[in-house]
């Protein structure tokens, strides 16, 4: 899935994104989830904070 993604984002300044995956704990379980999305270059640090 993920080769799909970045192959479309090429083709319309694909160059200008990036794609993020942050490790989180969860509480309940205590196991590790991953949340992955695609930002623009300008907002990885915001995202980062934010999540």
């Amino acid at each position: 899935m993920a080769k799909k993604v970045v192959a479309s984002l090429q083709k319309g300044g694909g160059k200008e994104h990036t794609k993020v995956i942050k490790m989180v704990k969860s509480d309940k379980t205590g196991g590790y989830t991953f949340k992955e999305e695609i930002v623009h270059n300008d907002k990885v640090k915001d995202w980062f904070t934010k999540n």
